[in-house]
């Protein structure tokens, strides 16, 4: 085997005078290390999968996914919760704010406005000390035939679910960065970013979770040196305000016999624990992947 074979890529020499003169434009001596925060744990790691002493911001997390994001955060140790939301929280957050206190906390935020999302992570430094992950969860939905489409209705699909977990992404990784903080984000894509959804077809909400999932994997390849890991989650059908009537459509069950898979919509709730690893230390060799946790939308 060739040492070549054998030896990290960060520490390969350079092969010819172009690759060299390359490297010195970008400060890189040759033979030196690059500079390189690496996620690997330390010496007295915990290797259990938990969220103990993290502070989790979750966008859109009074209600629906983000609430049962939320949830799990809780029930495996995150020291604090944030949910930035444009709505005023309801029965519902309030509840496990009350089950919770200190530990639950709301900030008005709206995350198609990069200053809005910046002031929002800032004041969670602020109240907390620090930030150690985010999940850019907050997003919409429109269905119907393709040429029914506006551009004011298309805007508004791309500046939330697009648009708004870039803002999200950055201003968590520049408080990561300034903070020497090893952070975690965590984008909702969706399994329509992988193929079409039969039952309700949208082209351009495909569209924008697509770019979404392609996101993550960029922004895993660009902030790797800063010890940041970027990942997605792909849901398929999950409850929520906007998917209850689905199953009480007539044909459902007929439905569920041509998708097979798992004939159900999901608890937002059992999409946690994927989320959970990523946020984790356990985590900390994982970044740039989609992980689907889609039941049925999985079997098409």
């Amino acid at each position: 085997m060739s040492p070549a074979a054998t030896t990290p890529p960060e520490v390969l020499a350079p092969s010819n005078g172009a690759d060299s003169a390359n490297g010195n434009a970008q400060g890189e001596q040759l033979g030196e290390t690059p500079v390189f925060l690496s996620t690997e744990p330390g010496p007295d790691h915990d290797w259990k999968i938990t969220l103990r002493g993290k502070v989790i911001a979750i966008t859109g997390a009074n209600r629906g996914i983000g609430l049962g994001l939320a949830t799990v955060c809780l029930a495996n140790d995150a020291a604090e919760i944030y949910s930035l939301d444009l709505f005023e929280p309801g029965e519902e957050f309030q509840a496990l704010a009350k089950a919770h206190p200190k530990r639950v906390h709301y900030l008005h935020c709206d995350v198609t406005s990069e200053e809005s999302v910046i002031k929002a992570v800032d004041t969670i430094v602020e109240q907390s000390s620090r930030i150690d992950g985010m999940i850019a969860n907050a997003g919409m939905t429109k269905h119907q035939p393709a040429l029914n489409f506006d551009r004011p209705q298309l805007e508004q699909l791309f500046n939330l679910n697009v648009f708004g977990a870039y803002f999200c992404a950055t201003a968590a990784a520049k408080k990561f960065i300034e903070l020497g903080i090893k952070g975690s984000i965590v984008f909702t894509a969706s399994m329509t970013s992988y193929r079409p959804n039969r039952a309700a077809p949208s082209a351009p909400y495909g569209g924008t979770k697509g770019a979404v999932r392609n996101m993550a994997h960029t922004l895993a390849m660009e902030w790797a040196k800063h010890g940041i890991r970027v990942n997605s989650i792909s849901p398929g059908f999950v409850r929520t305000q906007m998917t209850y009537y689905m199953n009480k459509a007539p044909d459902w069950n007929l439905k569920m016999q041509y998708y097979g898979g798992m004939p159900r919509l999901a608890d937002p709730r059992e999409l946690g624990g994927a989320y959970v690893y990523l946020l984790s230390e356990g985590a900390s060799y994982t970044t740039g992947i989609d992980i689907p946790v889609a039941g049925i939308v999985g079997a098409w």
